[in-house]
């Protein structure tokens, strides 16, 4: 039998050690070599499934999966196979119940937003695009604020304890929302003021703040957009945020390059691996997965289609509820100049009463 000096059983050892502390070292951060073809799972509402981006997988439901959001282009730059589970209108219920059933033992990856619409975020958006005369923004905001601060962050720890349950072994990446709005309301069909978008912005910045603490108590890591997306705001030079858009569906999300040089910006880093392609790569290799991801994504279109989409809807000033306010306002619908003195007056009355209301 062949027998090894202490010194050749030494440099044995040594090397030995050296490959096992450069796996637990690739292990621990995801290497590239580890990350290669490793499983990635999207979970979320409608800011991880690509509403906004106007195209959308043919699998079967109204979920407005794209090639162009944050989770297939981190894909397909991090060389990660994709399980595409996030889906429009979906809350933490929703998640629960439709979408942690992708998850296992093996899965690598997994990033998740949602909340918003646990806050009634589109419903909150449609009172407020209203004349001021016509709905009661404030109380809207008011109850959503309510419920990010006192009911969603316990439901968001019993959802991460369930991912972390379904999937042990996976880095998990919680993301955040960015502020939609920069103080002017450009589009001719809506009426928010720059109180009222102060106001919302406040309510994503809440929602952020909750869901960090949540998503660091739970041991994920949390990445904030609001940085990245400043200066591209709804009327913005450059938007990457839809302002009201046709179909309405559109409205109030990130567009293509909110997903590729926002999103996709933020969150790539928080997977701890090298980017095997550049944007471009990535973004060519993304649009030609789109058969796939189909295919992948239709095994749950059943399901899916339990998920009640949350969609923005414009104001409609012929609407009986509109009328009725109108009449009560005293604003005549025939004349725009009208319908905006009237706004302009009932913001102001409103903003103080929610300046008092702040002062008690």
């Amino acid at each position: 039998m062949k027998t090894c000096s202490p010194s050749s059983r030494g440099r044995a050892l040594g090397a030995g050690l050296s490959v096992l502390t450069g796996l637990s070292t690739a292990l621990a951060v995801g290497s590239p070599a580890v990350a290669a073809g490793a499983s990635y799972v999207a979970l979320g509402d409608s800011y991880s499934s690509g509403t906004g981006t106007r195209s959308y997988l043919n699998d079967g439901t109204s979920c407005q999966r794209s090639v162009y959001a944050y989770p297939s282009l981190d894909a397909s730059a991090l060389g990660l196979t994709l399980t595409f589970r996030a889906c429009s209108g979906a809350t933490v219920a929703d998640v629960t119940n439709t979408q942690l059933s992708a998850l296992s033992t093996s899965t690598a990856y997994v990033t998740i937003s949602v909340g918003g619409n646990d806050a009634g975020f589109s419903s909150v958006l449609t009172t407020c695009a209203q004349p001021s005369w016509a709905g009661n923004c404030n109380g809207a905001i008011d109850k959503a604020q309510g419920v990010i601060t006192t009911t969603l962050p316990g439901r968001l720890a019993t959802l991460y304890s369930s991912i972390r349950g379904k999937a042990p072994n996976a880095r998990v990446v919680v993301v955040g929302y960015p502020r939609i709005f920069n103080g002017e309301d450009c589009n001719a069909l809506t009426w928010f003021s720059p109180t009222e978008e102060s106001r919302l912005n406040a309510t994503a910045d809440l929602l952020n703040s909750r869901t960090a603490t949540a998503a660091t108590t739970a041991g994920f890591t949390f990445v904030n957009p609001t940085t990245k997306f400043g200066g591209h705001a709804v009327c913005d030079s450059t938007e990457w945020l839809n302002g009201l858009s046709n179909p309405t569906t559109e409205s109030y999300h990130p567009n293509v390059a909110g997903h590729r040089d926002g999103y996709a910006v933020v969150t790539k880093p928080a997977f701890g691996v090298t980017a095997a392609l550049s944007p471009t790569g990535a973004e060519a290799k993304a649009v030609a997965s789109a058969d796939s991801l189909a295919r992948d994504a239709s095994r749950y279109a059943a399901v899916d289609r339990t998920i009640e989409p949350e969609r923005f809807v414009a104001p409609d000033l012929h609407s009986p509820a509109i009328r009725a306010a109108a009449a009560r306002a005293g604003v005549d619908l025939r004349s725009r100049a009208s319908i905006d003195a009237a706004d302009r007056l009932w913001s102001a009355r409103q903003d103080a009463a929610q300046r008092e209301a702040a002062r008690r």
